[in-house]
């Protein structure tokens, strides 16, 4: 099919399948976390990004997240992806050889949903 005179060839045809994502300022700055706790149940999963701080007897739960089990095994997949590139990249990631030290009741007992 010709072009009209003055019209412009749309070089980004909308795609049905494209999903826009919105990400607002605040978000965008993330929420440092350096433990994770996660429980489940027949129906989903739920982590909790906690920061820990030494010293501090309280650690908080900064972000629950809620996913359902088919999310959380594609959650798994995409991460061990996305370390093995890291590591590609930069180097394997050294781990610590005991587990970190910290009160393993400091938010409470852990029920499942």
């Amino acid at each position: 099919m010709d072009k009209k005179e003055g019209e412009k060839e749309d070089k980004n045809p909308k795609n049905p399948n494209q999903l826009n994502i919105e990400l607002s300022e605040e978000t965008a700055e993330g929420i440092y976390a350096n433990l994770a706790m996660i429980a489940h149940s027949s129906s989903e999963f739920v982590i909790d990004f906690i920061r820990l701080m030494p010293g501090v007897p309280k650690a908080k739960v900064k972000s629950r997240i809620v996913v359902t089990p088919e999310h959380a095994k594609r959650l798994l997949q995409a991460l061990e992806e996305n370390v093995r590139k890291y590591e590609a990249t930069f180097g394997p990631i050294k781990q610590i050889e005991e587990a970190p030290k910290f009160p393993m009741n400091f938010g409470g007992t852990i029920g499942e949903a």
